[in-house]
């Protein structure tokens, strides 16, 4: 897909999307400070991170307002694989997910972020939260708490809340309560951003005020000496660890990604595509590595927040890169002089926010898969972090997994006076077809559920009286081999016992795929041996009989007058080229 270029727009877009990416700036620096906290890396790690995805970014990506930076979660990913392994492990992480963002988008495997469902991504952003909040608070009071769990930091701060650092305690509760009410202003002044008055705030009163005598934490000279241009270096088995969970993290990144990109593109009407966006992010992953920088996505608060402020425009992404690091050469000094406490404050009210348990406990009324989210909670909760995540992802897959291995199945009946045939459990006063039986699997066919769903219709085949099996694949959009070879098993079967198999609404490519197969597994009539075990009866192709509408195969299976052992070598009409019945009767094709 050709790159269109970054437009740049008239003059009020121009200034807009400068006054923007300065008030995205002041935003972004101080979560950067307050994120590479939370990877328990330096402050430089995380600036250069954002540089990468706001100079990156526009060039490969297809949102006007999606800002790519450092986000809380892939912070809290990175400091499990850092504690685990190592910081060159967690750099490694970082560009081996962006490498595998890059092949994802070349493979158009982009429909890998839809196996994480809503409930889990919800569950796994809610317990993050609370986890990142629950670790600033020992640091807002002062405390030398170490511990990874929620449950551990919480039985430390139970033990030593006495002993809690008086100025700490009140610098960063006053500088929490700052936050939230320049929070609530914002609602007026879209342009004023809490986080970078408050960070200015912080730094002015390190700068008026000895905090570092009296015992509070700062945050000290930024080394940009740190940063440098190289691969991670590692060992084999660090980068096969490290493998392990580049595909979670992938997943993970990507659907927090996509669902800001896809939110802002609806509310204004863009297109967005998604191979584009996997390609921008995986480039900007892999840059961010280079430099020893923490992994990053589009984070929907820095996006919504792009959007705000005015930005309408990939400029604004820009303006900001172009300030952070104007920031980072010129306000160094300024920056050390930060206490830990405001940085803690500043964290835990960006992510007050995400506490809220609407989101999550509000599907549970309506069933179905609603759960996971707090089974992910849970995992994150009692697990940790790393581990909560591949629960979540691994959760999401099994289920799809589950759900496409035990489908619905249905068996039709005929709406009178029309051509419609429906499902017959919920309509039981519908006319069943003498001596046919009509089924339809009511998810695509595959690997997974083949054997099982041709199984099944095979056992209902045995009714007294039922001569003709007429099978519906409107819900196939393929077959693979499996498929096939189960299907023709389900043929010869019924061909021994006397019936015959009739396919209606065949779509193009699995009707393609039926003729291949007949055409390769051997001439019409050479029995080859059976696929499923040495005990099965040998397989026998036979030509398939295909209707392009359920009612036209079941007229046909009606009005035949062969014996029930005679099978055509030729082919039906409408494997000839005949005009199907259902065209001139106004029925449609399958699509």
């Amino acid at each position: 897909m050709p790159l269109k270029p970054m437009r740049i727009g008239r003059w009020p877009t121009f200034s807009g999307d400068v006054l923007a990416g300065l008030a995205l700036a002041g935003m972004l620096l101080p979560e950067a400070v307050a994120y590479a906290a939370i990877a328990g890396v330096p402050t430089v790690h995380a600036l250069v991170a954002a540089l990468a995805g706001l100079f990156l970014y526009p060039l490969l990506g297809s949102s006007r307002f999606a800002t790519v930076s450092s986000t809380s979660s892939a912070a809290a990913i990175f400091a499990s694989m850092v504690a685990a392994n190592g910081t060159a492990s967690g750099y490694a992480l970082v560009g081996m997910t962006g490498g595998l963002f890059v092949l994802a988008g070349l493979l158009r495997a982009d429909f890998l972020a839809s196996f994480i469902s809503r409930p889990v991504l919800r569950g796994f952003t809610w317990a993050l939260a609370f986890t990142i909040i629950v670790r600033q608070i020992p640091h807002l009071l002062g405390l030398p708490v170490q511990g990874g769990r929620v449950f551990e930091v919480l039985g430390q701060l139970g033990m030593h809340l006495t002993a809690a650092h008086g100025p700490s305690v009140a610098l960063g509760g006053a500088t929490l309560a700052c936050w939230l009410g320049l929070h609530g202003l914002r609602r007026r002044w879209s342009w004023l951003q809490p986080s970078l008055w408050v960070l200015l705030l912080g730094m002015a009163a390190g700068v008026a005020l000895p905090l570092g005598a009296q015992g509070v934490a700062l945050v000290g000279m930024i080394d940009l000496e740190g940063v440098h241009l190289a691969w991670p270096d590692l060992d084999w088995a660090a980068w096969v660890r490290t493998a392990q969970l580049a595909p979670a993290l992938l997943m993970i990144l990507f659907a927090e990604s996509w669902g800001a990109v896809r939110s802002l593109a609806l509310q204004n009407g863009d297109e967005v595509h998604s191979r584009r966006e996997m390609l921008a992010l995986g480039v900007s992953n892999m840059a961010s590595s280079l430099v020893q920088g923490l992994p990053i996505g589009a984070g929907f608060s820095a996006s919504a927040a792009n959007y705000a402020a005015g930005g309408r425009s990939k400029l604004a992404g820009v303006c900001a890169g172009v300030a952070i690091a104007v920031m980072l050469l010129w306000l160094r000094p300024w920056l050390a002089l930060l206490p830990i406490p405001v940085l803690a404050a500043v964290v835990i009210g960006i992510l007050l926010h995400k506490l809220a348990l609407r989101p999550v406990l509000t599907p549970l009324r309506m069933g179905g898969d609603a759960w996971l989210a707090l089974v992910a909670v849970a995992g994150v909760l009692f697990f940790g972090v790393l581990f909560g995540m591949l629960l979540a992802v691994g959760l999401s897959v099994l289920l799809a997994l589950r759900r496409f291995a035990q489908p619905l199945c249905s068996e039709l009946g005929q709406w009178p006076g029309s051509h419609d045939y429906v499902d017959l459990a919920s309509h039981p006063d519908l006319r069943r077809v003498p001596h046919v039986l009509i089924l339809r699997p009511e998810e695509p066919v595959f690997f997974a559920n083949a054997e099982a769903i041709f199984g099944h219709f095979r056992a209902l085949a045995h009714r007294p009286g039922v001569q003709a099996v007429v099978l519906s694949l409107e819900a196939c959009d393929d077959l693979d081999t499996t498929s096939v070879e189960a299907l023709s098993e389900l043929q010869n079967h019924l061909h021994r016992h006397g019936q015959r198999l009739l396919l209606a609404r065949v779509k193009d490519r699995p009707r393609a795929a039926l003729q291949r197969a007949f055409r390769a597994l051997a001439a019409p009539g050479q029995a080859v041996p059976a696929l499923t075990g040495d005990s099965a009866p040998p397989l026998t192709p036979l030509p398939w009989q295909m209707y392009w509408s359920v009612d036209d195969a079941v007229q046909e299976a009606e009005a035949a007058t062969a014996p029930p052992g005679h099978w055509p070598v030729a082919a039906p009409p409408a494997e000839q080229g005949a005009p199907p019945a259902a065209v001139a009767r106004g029925v449609a094709p399958s699509q």
